[in-house]
């Protein structure tokens, strides 16, 4: 069974509401942030990746490495990172520049890291690079474009951010050759 769109991106966003409400204030009065939901390493040795759903912070450190790859996807050959998480573009992006700030960070957190990427299975290494972005943190870019992550994907391989228009516009997955994946009418 398939669900809606607009039924994904409204349990994305009270996910993320319900994320935000819980956390309340912190007895951790540090001025520095980190970027939201990108990919760290936590002391039991996970990955410490949060996405922004599922109840959990939304804050965790940069990766110091994160890893690009291609997976095959309902919409063809498809970036994902080392999870097998689906990566997308802003098209309201400029080159190496990104443009989803406050909000937007909420429903689409940038893939930051503190070393460089990393080229995986099928991914081109000179097609990675890095952008920085107006917080001071490092976003994995492939082929200029920033990439991001989508919190309504609750798992490897979901696309539920494909073709949704957000922020001044509309987020595709990212095609081996660093464009755009549209998909085509059902």
């Amino acid at each position: 069974m398939k669900i809606p769109r607009a039924m994904a991106v409204a349990a994305a966003a009270l996910a993320v509401g319900v994320a935000a409400a819980g956390c309340g204030s912190s007895s951790n009065n540090s001025s520095s942030s980190a970027p939201l939901a990108s990919a760290g390493t936590n002391a039991s040795g996970g990955s410490g990746r949060s996405y922004g759903y599922g109840g959990g912070s939304t804050q965790t450190p940069a990766a110091s490495a994160v890893t690009l790859q291609l997976a095959s996807s309902p919409l063809g050959r498809i970036l994902v990172d080392q999870d097998g998480k689906t990566l997308y573009l802003f098209e309201a992006d400029g080159m190496n520049k990104s443009n989803c700030n406050g909000g937007c960070l909420a429903l689409w957190p940038p893939v930051t890291t503190n070393g460089k990427a990393t080229a995986g299975s099928g991914a081109s290494a000179a097609l990675i690079g890095s952008s920085m972005r107006s917080d001071g943190s490092s976003q994995v870019t492939y082929a200029g474009h920033p990439v991001y992550w989508f919190s309504g994907d609750t798992k490897a391989g979901d696309t539920n951010g494909e073709g949704l228009t957000d922020f001044g516009g509309a987020w595709y997955a990212v095609s081996p050759a660093g464009n755009a994946v549209v998909k085509q009418g059902s």
